[in-house]
C-alpha cells in the first residue's frame, strides 16, 4: 500500500501543474481489488502528500448504481453524498472527490482526471465531438452531463457499450465542457496517453495557426477605476484587487471549474458604479472579473480567491482562443450553469481554497 500511494502521489503531482489543472480541480486514484485511494475534494493535485488520499471500500461505492438520477435533485445528491461517506474506510479522513465512483468504474489501476486548456479547446468547441472522432477514434466521448452521480451512471452505461464493441474499456474519456479521464495500469502508460493527446491536439492548433499561449495586450491602468470599485463593491467583497494585461475573456460559462472559481460571467466594457450594480442585479452576484479595453481586474474577498479567479479567467480566455480551431466556443446552457452554481459539492470545493 505504501508503495502504491507513493507512486500515486508522484503521478498526481506530475499532473497537478497549471498546465493540467487550476486550483482544486482534477482528481486522481489508485486501486486494488477491494480498495481505492482518491484525492480529497477541493485539495490541490500539485501539493498532495500520501497521507491526504481518502481510502474507500470499492464494493460500498457500487451502491451508487442503485440511486435513481430522476426526481428531486437535492434528495439524489444528498443520498449520493451519504453513500460516499459510508464507503470511507475507518481511520481515513477527508471528503473523497465527487468523481470517485467514476474512478472506481475503470478496470485500470491508475486514473488521472484533468482539465488542460489544449484538451478543453476541443471539448468546449462546437465541433468538438467530430474532431474527437477523427483524432481519437478509440476514445469515449461524453456529451455534457452534470458532474457527480449523473455523470457516473452515464459513463458506466457508455463504457458497457464500449466493452461490447471493443472487448475492453476505454483508456480515454473526453467530457464535453469539462475535461478528460485517462486510465492506465502504470504511471508510464498514463504519461504516454497524455503525451499522445497533447501531440495530436497541438498539430491541429498549429495547422489552424492558433497560438497555444494566451494573446494579451499591454496594460493601461485607469486610476479612476479603483475609486469606482470602492464605491460599488461592499468592503467584504473587495479585500483584494489584481490588475493584469488585457485579454478577451469568455462571454459565458465554460466548465464547472470556471463557474466555481470565477463565476459564470465577467463584467465587460467601461466601469462605473451603475454598470457594476446593474451586473449585480442581473446576475445575482458581484463580478469577480472585470474586462476593460486597457486591463482585466480580478476582485475577491481575499488574495487567494482573486488570484485563482484571474487564473481561471485566463484559462477560459485561452480555451476560447483555442476553440476557434474547432468551430468556436460552446458555452454551457442555463440548466447546467444553475446546477453547478447551486450544488453543495462545488460550494464545499470552493471553500477549500479560501
Amino acid at each position: 500500500m505504501e508503495a502504491l500511494l507513493n507512486t500515486l502521489t508522484e503521478l498526481t503531482r506530475r499532473f497537478g501543474s497549471g498546465e493540467y489543472v487550476k486550483g482544486g480541480g482534477g482528481n486522481s486514484s489508485v486501486k486494488t481489488e477491494n480498495t481505492i485511494w482518491v484525492k480529497p475534494s477541493g485539495s490541490t493535485m500539485g501539493t498532495i502528500t500520501p497521507d491526504r488520499f481518502v481510502t474507500l471500500e470499492r464494493a460500498k461505492i457500487m451502491k451508487m448504481d442503485e440511486v435513481s438520477v430522476s426526481g428531486d435533485v437535492r434528495q439524489r445528491e444528498a443520498l449520493a453524498k451519504d453513500i460516499m461517506a459510508a464507503a470511507v474506510c475507518p481511520g481515513s479522513t477527508g471528503r473523497p472527490s465527487v468523481e470517485t465512483p467514476l474512478h472506481n468504474l475503470f478496470d485500470c489501476r491508475y486514473v488521472i482526471h484533468t482539465h488542460p486548456a489544449p484538451v478543453n479547446g476541443m471539448t468546449c468547441a462546437k465541433n468538438g465531438e467530430a474532431v474527437c472522432g477523427k483524432l481519437f477514434p478509440e476514445a469515449l466521448w461524453m456529451g455534457y452531463i452534470d458532474p457527480g452521480i449523473t455523470l457516473y451512471q452515464a459513463v458506466r452505461d457508455k463504457t458497457a457499450d464500449y466493452r461490447k464493441r471493443y472487448g475492453r474499456q476505454p483508456e480515454i474519456v473526453f467530457l464535453k465542457n469539462h475535461g478528460v479521464f485517462v486510465a492506465g495500469n502504470s504511471p508510464e502508460r498514463i504519461q504516454e496517453i497524455y503525451a499522445f493527446i497533447f501531440s495530436e491536439l497541438k498539430k491541429e492548433y498549429a495547422a489552424a495557426n492558433i497560438p497555444l499561449t494566451l494573446e494579451e495586450r499591454d496594460i493601461e491602468l485607469n486610476p479612476g477605476d479603483f475609486e469606482v470599485f470602492k464605491k460599488a463593491f461592499p468592503a467584504a467583497e473587495m479585500q483584494a484587487v489584481i490588475s493584469a494585461k488585457a485579454f478577451s475573456a469568455a462571454d459565458g460559462p465554460i466548465s464547472p471549474d470556471h463557474i466555481v472559481y470565477m463565476k459564470s460571467f465577467v463584467h465587460k466594457g467601461g466601469i462605473s458604479e451603475q454598470s457594476i450594480r446593474k451586473f449585480k442585479e442581473a446576475k445575482g452576484y458581484y463580478p469577480k472579473i472585470l474586462e476593460t479595453p486597457g486591463t482585466v481586474y480580478s476582485i475577491g474577498p481575499n488574495l487567494t480567491g482573486a488570484c485563482l479567479a484571474l487564473e481561471l479567467a485566463k484559462d477560459g480566455a485561452l480555451i476560447k482562443q483555442l476553440a476557434e480551431a474547432f468551430g468556436g466556443i460552446n458555452y454551457l446552457d442555463d440548466a447546467a450553469r444553475d446546477f453547478i452554481e447551486n450544488w453543495e459539492v462545488e460550494s464545499y470545493r470552493r471553500k477549500q481554497m479560501d
